[in-house]
């Protein structure tokens, strides 16, 4: 039976069309508009204005649409942050590698957001940005500052990515589009 359903799997996987929601939350300047650009058009610019609220834009990449809702990080938007959240098949939560300095602050609020029982079992990604800067932290620093390990009530993953450079943004999307099939 196990062949059968990848085989029917395969063939639905070339006309059905897959769609999942995504919000990209985090600090303000961690990099979450250039991160949807990135994954939109493969360009990068330096002068970016913060999101006031949020954006929404829609990529395709092969025959899965993303909505990605890309997030203000500035507090006063935070509590929007679990209402955006609720329904979408992963929550990308971005945080700017090379800013020791409010690394506490993005755990503190990461924290708090996957406290909310709304959210409970919904997929984390965390993407450390800005990796092409100098001091940006390691996976295993920002792993354990992040207080990833601790979480254990839905699944965790974590890359580090630069927009700028666009490293590892294609394995995000390859994470991304994976698991939209799996949820299908």
């Amino acid at each position: 039976m196990g062949v059968w359903d990848a085989f029917l799997n395969w063939l639905r996987s070339l006309f059905i069309k897959q769609e999942m929601d995504l919000s990209l939350i985090g600090l303000e300047n961690a990099g979450k508009t250039s991160l949807v650009n990135v994954i939109a058009t493969g360009g990068y610019s330096e002068d970016m204005i913060p999101t006031v609220g949020f954006n929404m834009r829609d990529v395709t990449k092969g025959n899965v649409t993303i909505k990605l809702w890309d997030l203000g990080g500035q507090p006063r938007f935070r509590s929007m942050w679990e209402r955006y959240c609720r329904a979408v098949l992963a929550i990308v939560y971005v945080v700017d590698a090379a800013d020791s300095e409010n690394l506490p602050v993005s755990r503190s609020e990461l924290d708090d957001l996957l406290s909310k029982p709304s959210l409970s079992s919904i997929p984390l990604l965390v993407l450390g940005n800005k990796i092409d800067k100098p001091g940006a932290l390691s996976k295993e620093d920002l792993t354990e500052q992040m207080g990833l390990e601790s979480i254990t009530d839905r699944e965790v993953c974590c890359f580090m990515i630069s927009c700028k450079n666009s490293t590892n943004i294609d394995t995000v999307i390859d994470w991304l589009v994976k698991h939209s099939k799996s949820k299908n």
